[in-house]
């Protein structure tokens, strides 16, 4: 028996993923993020790190945050912004790791930020990417997890962190990318169901670097983010359907299906990859 259906019009969501701008940004996120909180069972919204030690969601996503924290060398850092924090569930982790650390959680969402409790160390911010609420060289680290692919224009959010960050302070980004500018055709079912810039990973490098920032850290996990997360989805199909459709129409979970299964054909052929950079301010 479902419990509610939620309402989707067709047009909102093309439309939505056509323009990408702030609001749409925020209604795609409001109506489809709870898809991964229905498949997953928690409140992490980013893809995950799989391995042979991480074998389902969660585990592959707490992961993932793990490791972006390891990379970030938070255990040094005073402070942090996580910039499109989504449900903040990666700060409430890295809480855990680094108590001292104090958190800044960055959300254009209002609404996801409304069903969040004050928490320890952890201060929520209602703001854009584009207009960070912080003085000049006042912040260790700038954090994007599987979020800058929404910022518009990414510029502007590079800007920002340079201006944030204390002269030895780390910028680091977790994204999804594509390799080589594919074509319209190679992307496929993606230009439209993957709902975010479609950032080439050569002209994201060349907007960090005209931005004063050297990369020192480049990792590409693609193959330990989109084809097990498809494997995944496949095995447990059926489980994962039913729970979806409690709350979504049947041609939603469908899509969601052939999209998983174009992503891993994608990866396989390099034409997206999922990037870690850590970059440092130049001298």
């Amino acid at each position: 028996m479902k419990l509610f259906l939620i309402s989707i019009n067709p047009v909102d969501v093309f439309l939505w993923t056509f323009r990408k701008n702030e609001k749409d940004v925020i209604n795609l996120y409001n109506t489809l993020s709870p898809v991964m909180q229905i498949a997953t069972g928690g409140d992490m919204l980013n893809f995950g790190y799989w391995s042979s030690k991480h074998l389902d969601p969660i585990s592959a996503q707490e992961n993932l945050c793990s490791v972006f924290g390891k990379i970030s060398e938070l255990s040094t850092a005073k402070n942090a912004i996580d910039v499109g924090s989504g449900l903040s569930a990666p700060s409430k982790l890295w809480h855990e790791s680094y108590p001292d650390l104090k958190l800044y959680d960055v959300n254009i969402n209002f609404k996801q930020l409304s069903f969040l409790k004050q928490h320890e160390n952890i201060q929520f911010l209602n703001s854009t990417s584009t207009k960070l609420p912080f003085l000049d060289n006042s912040v260790d680290r700038v954090l994007a997890l599987e979020s800058a692919q929404h910022f518009k224009p990414l510029d502007d959010f590079i800007k920002e962190s340079k201006r944030v960050l204390i002269s030895s302070g780390f910028l680091v980004m977790a994204i999804p990318v594509t390799v080589g500018n594919p074509s319209f055709a190679k992307l496929g079912l993606l230009k439209f169901t993957w709902s975010s810039e479609h950032y080439d990973l050569t002209y994201l490098k060349s907007l960090l670097t005209s931005n004063g920032f050297k990369i020192t850290d480049e990792t590409l996990i693609g193959s330990n983010v989109y084809e097990p997360l498809a494997d995944y989805y496949v095995e447990n199909r059926k489980i994962l359907s039913n729970n979806i459709l409690e709350y979504y129409p049947g041609y939603m979970e469908k899509i969601l299906y052939k999209s998983l299964l174009k992503m891993k054909k994608a990866s396989q052929e390099k034409i997206i990859d999922y990037v870690l950079l850590k970059c440092v301010l130049k001298n």
